[in-house]
């Protein structure tokens, strides 16, 4: 029997389910370390995002460009919420960003939009490409593969939540727990995090990130 304790419970230990990895703050709600701001011209990231006291970033929405971690990540599951406390405009989170500006003020990345009346929608950025069809007509302007289920976005002052999974070259988004849009075949697959600033003041929370194998 001696001999058997050591042999079970290594073959506990084998059959035990992994543990969940530990979701991590991207934002401490307290400052800004960890981003970076890009617009052009260059401005200081403190003359457009300010942390509330609630923990908030408050975006003003202007120069056109993004804040983004200064860390480059892979494979994870992303949670941010987002509102419009004023009037709803357009913006957008950036995945995978490689490099850039290159195409206007954006970089070389896919951006989920939160766009109003458009959230959930994917767009490859700077000649980002993935494998499905797009639903913009041929040589738009903007690239765009539409989101698949009814518009789930909330009112103007109701806090939206978005669920992001990157795995390898699948992306796959979830808005106010709605399944909106699925991607494969994606030509980047790891790179920084980051905000469109397109004009719109937004507020934005809970920016959390867990690691996926």
């Amino acid at each position: 029997m001696r001999c058997l304790v050591p042999v079970l419970a290594l073959l506990a230990l084998a059959t035990a389910p992994a543990r969940a990895a530990e979701p991590r703050e991207l934002f401490d709600g307290r400052d800004l370390a960890g981003w970076e701001l890009t617009t052009s011209p260059a401005t200081e990231i403190a003359t457009v995002c300010t942390v509330q006291a609630d923990g908030v970033i408050a975006a003003a929405g202007a120069p056109v460009g993004y804040i983004a971690t200064t860390a480059p990540h892979a494979n994870y599951r992303l949670h941010v919420e987002w509102r419009w406390p004023g009037k709803p405009g357009n913006g957008g989170v950036l995945l995978h960003i490689s490099s850039g500006p290159k195409d206007r003020a954006w970089p070389l990345s896919f951006q989920v939009q939160t766009k109003n009346k458009s959230a959930g929608d994917l767009l490859p950025m700077a000649g980002a490409t993935f494998a499905e069809p797009l639903t913009s007509a041929p040589g738009a302007a903007t690239a765009i593969k539409a989101h698949t289920a009814p518009d789930s976005e909330k009112p103007a002052g109701e806090w939206n939540t978005a669920d992001i999974t990157c795995r390898g070259d699948t992306i796959e988004v979830t808005v106010n727990g709605v399944a909106q849009n699925r991607v494969t075949g994606g030509s980047l697959r790891e790179g920084k995090i980051g905000f469109q600033f397109e004009g719109a003041p937004f507020e934005l929370r809970h920016i959390t990130l867990v690691g996926l194998d």
